[in-house]
């Protein structure tokens, strides 16, 4: 009898798992104490349909990932950003802005206040306070 789990078994699978089993063991102990559903066609379709969904949203989150590192060490490469990592443990990673890095944030924060003068009533959603210069 084909199942679906709805828990980890152990010895026959994880939750989300669709496995083959004897009729006895499914009735007997599977689906008596809910571990399990029968496998219908509707229940192996929404559990094809969540795992692809899982796959895409881990595959998204490492593509975000990727680029966040990838953009840090861009900042670091030209001397914007500096890395400290420490020998502690857990290993930690601290990032602060150079010198070079430093001298820009006047000019982002004329930016940020440029834009708060010009798209103040645009109907958009309204800017987030800048964390440096406390501009709205």
């Amino acid at each position: 009898m084909k199942v679906i789990l709805k828990a980890d078994v152990k010895g026959s699978g994880k939750k989300g798992d669709i496995i083959e089993v004897s009729d006895g063991f499914a009735q007997n102990f599977l689906l008596k104490k809910g571990l399990a559903e029968i496998a219908t066609a509707s229940g192996i379709n929404e559990i094809t349909q969540r795992k692809a969904a899982d796959q895409f949203h881990k595959a998204e989150e490492l593509k975000a990932m990727k680029e966040l590192a990838a953009a840090l060490n861009g900042l670091i490469a030209n001397g914007i950003v500096a890395r400290k990592s420490s020998d502690a443990i857990p290993p930690r990673v601290e990032y602060s802005l150079t010198e070079k890095g430093a001298s820009v944030v006047p000019i982002l924060q004329s930016i940020c206040q440029w834009t708060g003068v010009f798209y103040k009533d645009a109907g958009e959603t309204p800017m987030i306070q800048c964390q440096k210069c406390d501009h709205r």
